[in-house]
C-alpha cells in the first residue's frame, strides 16, 4: 500500500483528544494533524518522536496532514489503523498469504453478526466462505514481542465472538493482526490491558477461529504485508519458551 501522498517529516508536539495531533515539521510549520487511532497508542505518543504525515487536498477536510508514522525503538511503527484493510487487500489480491489464497473474490464490509460488517469475506467454488477479520496491531512493550490490544476492545471481542459463531455454523473464520512495525517476531493477547480480550481470543481459537499475525515491510513510502509470526498464546508462555 502506497501512501497518499509524499510524507513530510517532523517532530510530534502532542497528540490529544484521541484524534488530534501537533506536529512541528521540519521546514519549520507547526501543524494540527488528524490521527486515526482510536487506541491509547502507549510508546508512540510520547512528545518528541520523529512522526510523518501525509497532506491531502480535499477542501472538505478539517484537517489536511494525517499522522502516519512515528519513528519508535529505532524504527518506523504505522500508527494509521484504517491501513491494514488496505495492506490485506493488496496482499490478497497477490496471494501474499499462503493461508487465504485459492479464494475467487474477496469481497468487503459484508454484514454479519449482531450489526457487524465483517472486513472480508472470502469466496470460492467447492468451499467453505472464510470470513476474515483484521486488528491493527503496534504495541511493543518488551522484547520483540507484538501485543494486541493497547486498551480495552470490546468492539473487538465482539467480533471474535461473531467468528466463533460462524465456525459452529461451519464456515471458516480467520482473525488476522496486521503488525505495523518491523521490530517484532512474536504476537501476544495482552492479557494486562484486557483481560477479557485475551481470553477471549484463546476461547475463539480453542472453537476454531484461526489466529495469524503478520509482519509488515515499513518505508516512508508504503507499507506492505510481509511475514507470518507465531501467535505465542500469552506473554507468560512466550517467557517460558
Amino acid at each position: 500500500m502506497d501512501f497518499p501522498s509524499p510524507l513530510k517529516r517532523g517532530v510530534l508536539v502532542s497528540r490529544y483528544k484521541r484524534f488530534f495531533a501537533d506536529v512541528v515539521l521540519d521546514d519549520g510549520r507547526e501543524i494540527t494533524a488528524h490521527c486515526p487511532n482510536p487506541g491509547a497508542m502507549l510508546g508512540l505518543n510520547t512528545p518528541g518522536l520523529p512522526a510523518w504525515v501525509s497532506r491531502s487536498d480535499d477542501p472538505k477536510r478539517k484537517l489536511a496532514h494525517t499522522l502516519e508514522l512515528v519513528e519508535a525503538d529505532g524504527g518506523l511503527v504505522g500508527i494509521n489503523t484504517m491501513h491494514p484493510n488496505r495492506i490485506v487487500a493488496e496482499a490478497l489480491a497477490a496471494d501474499a498469504i499462503p493461508e487465504l489464497t485459492g479464494y475467487a473474490s474477496h469481497r468487503r464490509e459484508v454484514r454479519y453478526g449482531a450489526n457487524s460488517r465483517v472486513d472480508f469475506l472470502l469466496e470460492g467454488p467447492d468451499r467453505a466462505p472464510c470470513w476474515l477479520e483484521v486488528k491493527n496491531c503496534h504495541l511493543r512493550r518488551t522484547g520483540t514481542l507484538a501485543e494486541f490490544p493497547d486498551c480495552v476492545a470490546a468492539r473487538s471481542l465482539k467480533h471474535l465472538k461473531e467468528l466463533t459463531a460462524m465456525v459452529e455454523a461451519g464456515e471458516r473464520a480467520v482473525m488476522l493482526f496486521v503488525i505495523q512495525r518491523t521490530d517484532c517476531n512474536a504476537f501476544a493477547a495482552c492479557h494486562e490491558l484486557d483481560p477479557a480480550y485475551a481470553r477471549g481470543l484463546t476461547d475463539a481459537a480453542a472453537a476454531g477461529v484461526e489466529v495469524l499475525a503478520y509482519a509488515c515491510e515499513i518505508t516512508t513510502q508504503k507499507v506492505s504485508i510481509a511475514s507470518p509470526v507465531p501467535w505465542v498464546g500469552d506473554r507468560l508462555q512466550l517467557a517460558r519458551s
